[in-house]
């Protein structure tokens, strides 16, 4: 019922929004080129990330002449912009997830691009133009960032305690529970554990944190069927992949405790703090972690395909750049989007091997990776990302999907008692519902 009465209010904001921000449409707002950009982006205010996204909108200004305002949200971005978009004064630009675009679609509030006629698209990698296509093939935003995800683990832990780099999930069961009993921080206390884990349902973390170990060991979310798509969160591979971390969570014991209350700002804490030493994320925390931990600390490995796996696959994402409907300023909005595509946006947006990248892996092509970062641990991501990224299901909105998702997957872990099948029978009942409710479901 809480997500029915989501869609309602859904609905109600596309047609706000399709009759137009400002009381007019995204084709007949009036012009004006030289009306000041208006760019959002989901970074937190005055992080080292929002002054790159500044030095990117400056260095626009520059070369065009066309004005513009960073305005750098975190918390509760998707509200604020439903509150715009119910007072009709979107944004002109929005650099957000790239998760985002079908729901950016069905919302009506991010316009159609042609990938075809949009300049430098060609400079795009097919993989990063992915990001920005909907279910139906087109396309509603601009591929600006990607990104994989890898295994950091403490280096100095490994090393002391003697241990493998990890090839199998065997290795990494061990790894963990090394980690978590055999005082790797040398402290003489039981203080330290295995995994890091940002298990909340904010947001679907648990279900955007799993997704990796569910596509390393050959399981899915939702299987295509031509245009349709069918469950597949309940198979035997989904199954047993959420079993195997189950074990971690109550078996094994080798996770953060709080892993089941904690989102991605808390578990860069708890890594950082020497509190777990395999934590599972993306290439954006290298410049961090290296400043506050130091360099000697840290390694960097692909997650490996599980047990029943035969090719390795893990999460990729990034950001989009998504024209929002109602612009008064059309013609700028494409030229920023095709600024912060060039190599010269990209290699802005990178930050070198500083803290405050907004770009993490480079969408163009053109870009040399190995000569703007001299970190070698980046190259990693980026072959991660080639050959195993995999994206979320291009259904016509995956939020319901990652949210019913977490609330499952969450439970599972929290409860020790449960079980796996049932539940995941019962959330591959809930996909159908959501998959037959977007005329998505496969017979």
């Amino acid at each position: 019922m809480k997500y029915r009465r989501a869609v309602s209010t859904a609905t109600a904001l596309m047609l706000l929004v399709t009759t137009g921000c400002s009381s007019h449409s995204a084709v007949d707002a009036p012009q004006n080129p030289k009306a000041v950009i208006q760019i959002w982006i989901r970074q937190q205010p005055a992080s080292p990330s929002a002054q790159t996204a500044a030095r990117l909108a400056k260095a626009f200004t520059t070369k065009t002449g066309i004005k513009t305002k960073v305005v750098a949200l975190y918390e509760d971005f998707e509200t604020k912009m439903q509150q715009q978009a119910a007072q009709r004064q979107l944004p002109d630009i929005v650099i957000n997830d790239t998760a985002q675009v079908g729901s950016m679609q069905v919302q009506g509030w991010a316009q159609e691009v042609d990938r075809q006629s949009f300049n430098g698209g060609d400079r795009i990698s097919d993989q990063a133009w992915q990001a920005a296509q909907v279910s139906d093939g087109r396309y509603f935003g601009v591929p600006f960032s990607i990104q994989s995800f890898a295994l950091f683990v403490r280096k100095d832990w490994r090393l002391k305690l003697h241990l493998p780099e990890p090839k199998t999930w065997d290795d990494l069961a061990k790894m963990a529970d090394a980690f978590t009993r055999k005082d790797p921080d040398g402290d003489g206390k039981a203080d330290t554990y295995g995994f890091v884990i940002p298990g909340t349902t904010t947001r679907g973390y648990m279900a955007w944190y799993l997704s990796s170990y569910i596509w390393a060991n050959g399981g899915d979310f939702l299987t295509r069927v031509g245009d349709l798509w069918k469950p597949a969160i309940n198979n035997d591979k989904s199954v047993a992949a959420v079993t195997w971390m189950k074990s971690q969570f109550c078996t094994q014991k080798v996770v953060n405790p709080d892993a089941v209350t904690i989102d991605t700002t808390r578990a860069h804490d708890t890594f950082e703090k020497g509190i777990g030493g395999i934590y599972l994320t993306g290439p954006y925390m290298l410049p961090r972690f290296v400043k506050s931990m130091g360099n000697d600390k840290l390694e960097v490995f692909p997650l490996p395909a599980g047990p029943d796996g035969t090719i390795q696959h893990v999460l990729a994402e990034g950001e989009n750049i998504y024209l929002m409907s109602g612009s008064h300023n059309r013609a700028g909005q494409m030229k920023f989007a095709e600024f912060a595509t060039s190599e010269e946006g990209q290699t802005i947006g990178m930050d070198g091997d500083d803290a405050g990248p907004i770009v993490r892996l480079p969408i163009n092509q053109d870009v040399d990776l190995t000569a703007v970062r001299s970190d070698p641990r980046w190259q990693t991501f980026q072959s991660i990302f080639d050959s195993a990224g995999t994206y979320m299901p291009a259904v016509p909105s995956w939020t319901p999907f990652r949210q019913d998702a977490a609330d499952s997957l969450n439970a599972i872990m929290a409860n020790c008692q449960s079980n796996v099948k049932q539940e995941l029978d019962k959330l591959a009942s809930q996909f159908a519902s959501e998959l037959k409710h977007q005329n998505a479901l496969a017979s």
